[in-house]
């Protein structure tokens, strides 16, 4: 299991669009990925659990990815998170 920290840099927050295109990302990779924000939880191929974190600019949560590609979701996600979305 892989654990990171990540403040969230895009200026909206991680809403609507900005959720939909992680939650497309994590999709991808097979390993279990969650978002930890606080006490709440989310499934990070779940638009609905990733939106009701409500993460706002300069807010840091918890990347955490287990299985077999995780160290690769970790990596793309935090990639993602920290530089593309909009």
């Amino acid at each position: 299991m892989k654990l990171i920290d990540i403040e969230v840099k895009n200026e909206t927050g991680i809403r609507a669009r900005p959720a939909q295109q992680l939650v497309q990302e994590a999709a991808r990779f097979t390993s279990d990925i969650k978002i930890i924000k606080g006490e709440k939880v989310a499934d990070a191929k779940s638009i609905l659990g990733v939106m009701t974190l409500g993460d706002e600019p300069g807010t840091t949560i918890q990347l955490q990815a287990d299985g077999a590609d995780e160290d690769e979701a970790i990596e793309r996600l935090t990639e993602m998170i920290n530089n593309e979305l909009k």
